[in-house]
């Protein structure tokens, strides 16, 4: 099958291209650059344009008319930045995503595959979620993407748009092959920051909250390795009418949330002390306020992702650092900054 990834060279995308390709299907990636990496893009067969570029995306189909489904990847994704940069986030992830979703319903191309977010979630006892919890998106990243289950929701009603939203956790890894991994020089992030560390880039990892109401004061998350979470897109391909099928069973409409996460919750402090037990070495932790938009967390249950998509997470977080480790070690031959 012939599939199109938006945000197809950035970290998950790419990642994705890479289990699709590897599975015998052909990967289209349409991908503006702004944050994604040519490097990636090269891989496959590759568009340079923005998702709000209707001539392009219109070309892409006239192209390849036997496009399977498409996955929407393509957005913002850094949580502080969204809150000093609201304006920049509703636009990219929403207005934008909203006229993509449009055309794709006017040009006949209705299966889509929407990368949606835990950050979603409301904090709840136990801190298990299920695709019913309740929601409370308290960042402008978690509200758009909040906003665009919605939207999509109602375009499933109103256009003929088939969706399934996968609600990811907090990927961590890269492609085992390493062939593509996190491409950001300097990243935000946990895994991004801690190998940075380990790698000699950064001094010391700030550890950004220890009040929360979790076992050990630190924020708690569901790690999946990068490839587990593309070969949950894998199956949603190709199991694809079976959610569909079952999404118009439970919402009267072909639309259906799934969670993907490994179904262990995780404290940030757990998490710097595997890592240092891969890494064989202590990292200097440094105790810092919360970050803007940050909360407590949650962990997935995810077996509505087995259910429908045969599909559960096999990789330790053990693998995704040791893999986050070697891919620090070899990116910057790889990428060119």
């Amino acid at each position: 099958m012939k599939i199109l990834i938006t945000g197809g060279a950035g970290y998950i995308g790419s990642t994705i291209a890479s289990a699709l390709a590897d599975a015998g299907h052909t990967p289209i990636l349409l991908d503006s650059l702004i944050t994604g990496r040519e490097e990636f893009a090269k891989l496959h067969t590759f568009y340079h344009a923005d998702i709000a570029d209707q001539d392009a995306v219109r070309q892409i189909f006239e192209d390849h008319p036997d496009i399977y489904a498409t996955i929407h990847c393509a957005a913002l994704i850094v949580v502080p930045e969204s809150v000093e940069k609201p304006y920049e986030y509703y636009t990219e992830n929403v207005v934008k995503s909203m006229r993509f979703f449009k055309q794709l319903a006017d040009l006949g191309h209705h299966r889509v595959v929407f990368s949606s977010s835990a950050a979603i979630y409301d904090v709840v006892p136990g801190f298990m979620v299920r695709e019913d919890s309740p929601l409370m998106p308290l960042s402008p990243y978690s509200r758009t993407k909040y906003m665009m289950e919605m939207v999509l929701k109602d375009f499933c009603k109103a256009y003929g748009l088939n969706a399934i939203a996968l609600r990811y956790f907090n990927p961590i890894g890269a492609d085992p092959k390493m062939r593509t991994g996190l491409h950001i020089q300097y990243p935000s992030h946990l895994i991004g920051k801690l190998v940075s560390v380990a790698l000699g880039h950064e001094e010391v990892f700030n550890l950004t909250g220890v009040d929360w109401p979790t076992r050990d004061g630190s924020g708690l998350r569901d790690y999946i390795h990068v490839w587990d979470l593309a070969q949950a897109h894998l199956k949603a391909v190709e199991n694809f009418e079976k959610a569909i099928t079952q999404g118009a069973e439970e919402e009267g409409l072909p639309y259906i949330v799934i969670n993907l996460g490994s179904g262990n919750g995780v404290t940030v402090k757990e998490f710097v002390a595997a890592f240092e037990k891969v890494y064989g070495q202590k990292v200097p932790v440094a105790i810092k306020p919360p970050r803007p938009g940050d909360v407590a967390g949650a962990y997935a249950n995810a077996d509505r992702a087995e259910k429908l998509l045969g599909w559960k997470a096999e990789l330790p977080i053990e693998e995704g650092i040791r893999d986050a480790l070697k891919w620090g070690k070899v990116r910057d031959t790889i990428i060119h900054y």
